[in-house]
């Protein structure tokens, strides 16, 4: 099973979350969305240690066990879909989480994250670690 790693994931795992680590571990290949990592490239900006912590990503995005997923039009068709449905039944989520569940469903990946609002998108495969 591949894994898509949502931005609070992949700083979980950065920061040494067991629980994280081990999905990580346990999964066949591991997809990167473009999004999350312009979400970690604005953070990296932000941090004292802005050139260990884009080495460390590109490092690991430049591994053959990861993939890196552009947006493309049948992303932007799962994003239209996805932010209508959850317009209809009022549920938004930030914006850049529409965009990442929807390559989490175009890949069809199981997305692994920290944020629970996850839940309000319809037919996305997540994972909460730790959620019982």
């Amino acid at each position: 099973m591949s894994v898509l790693l949502d931005t609070s994931a992949y700083v979980a795992l950065a920061r040494g979350d067991r629980a994280v680590a081990q999905r990580v571990r346990d999964a066949e290949r591991l997809i990167f969305s473009v999004v999350v990592v312009g979400e970690l490239l604005a953070g990296f900006r932000r941090s004292a240690r802005a050139a260990e912590n884009r080495e460390r990503l590109n490092t690991l995005l430049e591994s053959a066990y990861v993939d890196l997923l552009p947006v493309g039009p049948t992303t932007a068709d799962r994003y239209a879909r996805i932010m209508a449905a959850l317009r209809e039944a009022g549920r938004p989520i930030p914006t850049n989480d529409v965009w990442i569940a929807a390559h989490t469903m175009e890949s069809g990946a199981t997305l692994l994250t920290l944020d629970r609002h996850f839940e309000a998108v319809p037919g996305l495969v997540w994972e909460h670690p730790g959620r019982s």
